[in-house]
């Protein structure tokens, strides 16, 4: 296949390009070095209009095919961020930022599309335009609604959007989808829980609010438990139980809780908010403490659109021979903002044997690079043929 067969030859180009991300990550926004050189090869490649600032630190560009009678304009979205992780690979590009990795491969998403909008722009062989979309802030910061909200949707008149995440533990350069809901939703909570601090040999003379915020993250396992269909998908997870003394013999006046709530049916997200809130205040209320809980939603539920997602697996199906139906993923995904605003769908590509991602150990597969590369460029060329 000729797209296969030159991103073959632009391997090693392509790989310096995303170990050299790799080695200077960059976390949320503050990606103004790897967007700097985003900006810089696609203005090199020849790409008809490359803006910058969108979404604060996004680039997009815009490359036009040899005709556009169509009137086509298709979006294909990377991912730029890192994570504060210290990293453990050992590899001799390893991240030069103590606390800073690349955990979860947006080197080499951001590698892979440079590599398919190089190609595109090289040969243009197809008949409408293609807007290349890099952003920042995936791992928390909502960068995919920052650029919706910034009107690039509209702006470049982009009527299908398209993005691709890798899969440790898949076969590298294999694919796998789903259609219809495939991430999670990810909202946040935060419990500050307050009673009445005192001397730990004279509980009774307190409110122990160790012992009241034990309770409450006891009981907010019965949300999944006793208050969701059994049938549907719910994790709450209580991930952080700091007391506001760390002395032995202190009991505490203030407990704060945090976690996250994760679904893929917005009725059930709702449910979750409402008795998560209910638990902690009445908990709390029990023992003649108080619970106070700040809760926000985040990532909405991804859901990949029927037409798109048959459409993306067709073109998987014409570069690796085949591709797998996808799992749920109670992960969020913030390109669920890009997808709410567009019809599109989302792709995993295999990234073979590796630490799974968020991992100080994790480490994209470069050999996963031309399947990337070549389904990004391929769902060009299929949806707007030239000719």
């Amino acid at each position: 296949m000729p797209v296969k067969n030159r991103f073959a030859e632009l391997l090693p180009e392509i790989t310096e390009w995303r170990r050299d991300f790799h080695e200077n990550p960059e976390i949320l926004y503050e990606v103004r070095r790897t967007a700097g050189i985003v900006a810089d090869k696609l203005r090199e490649f020849g790409c008809d209009e490359v803006v910058t600032g969108i979404g604060r630190t996004g680039v997009v560009a815009v490359i036009k095919g040899k005709t556009d009678s169509s009137g086509k304009v298709i979006g294909l979205r990377a991912d730029m961020d890192a994570l504060p992780i210290l990293e453990a690979t050992g590899v001799d590009y390893a991240s030069k930022t103590p606390g800073v990795m690349h955990a979860c491969g947006h080197d080499g998403h951001t590698a892979m599309l440079l590599g398919a909008a190089k190609y595109l722009a090289e040969t243009r062989n197809f008949d409408g335009t293609c807007v290349v979309i890099f952003q920042p802030a995936e791992e928390g910061g909502a960068g995919g609604k920052a650029m919706v909200d910034d009107g690039m949707m509209e702006r470049f008149n982009i009527q299908e959007v398209y993005g691709m995440h890798n899969m440790p533990g898949f076969p590298v350069g294999q694919f796998a989808i789903r259609a219809g809901a495939f991430f999670a939703s990810a909202d946040q909570f935060t419990i500050e829980v307050e009673g009445k601090g005192g001397h730990a040999a004279m509980p009774h003379d307190a409110i122990d609010t160790t012992v009241v915020a034990s309770h409450i993250v006891i009981a907010l396992q019965t949300i999944v438990s006793r208050n969701l269909d059994p049938v549907k998908q719910l994790v709450v997870s209580v991930t952080s139980f700091e007391t506001e003394s760390k002395a032995h013999n202190v009991i505490p006046q203030k407990v704060t809780l945090k976690g996250t709530v994760r679904t893929l049916d917005p009725t059930v997200q709702d449910m979750a908010e409402k008795r998560l809130v209910e638990i902690a205040e009445k908990t709390a209320e029990t023992f003649g403490a108080t619970a106070r809980v700040d809760y926000e939603r985040g990532y909405p539920v991804m859901v990949n659109a029927e037409e798109q997602t048959e459409f993306a697996t067709r073109v998987a199906e014409k570069v690796a021979g085949a591709c797998a139906p996808a799992p749920l993923i109670m992960g969020g995904e913030d390109f669920a903002f890009m997808l709410n605003a567009r019809p599109g769908a989302y792709i995993l590509v295999g990234n073979g044997d590796t630490a799974m991602v968020h991992h100080p150990e994790y480490n994209f597969d470069d050999n996963a690079i031309p399947a990337g590369c070549s389904w990004f460029a391929e769902l060009v060329e299929n949806r707007m043929p030239a000719g």
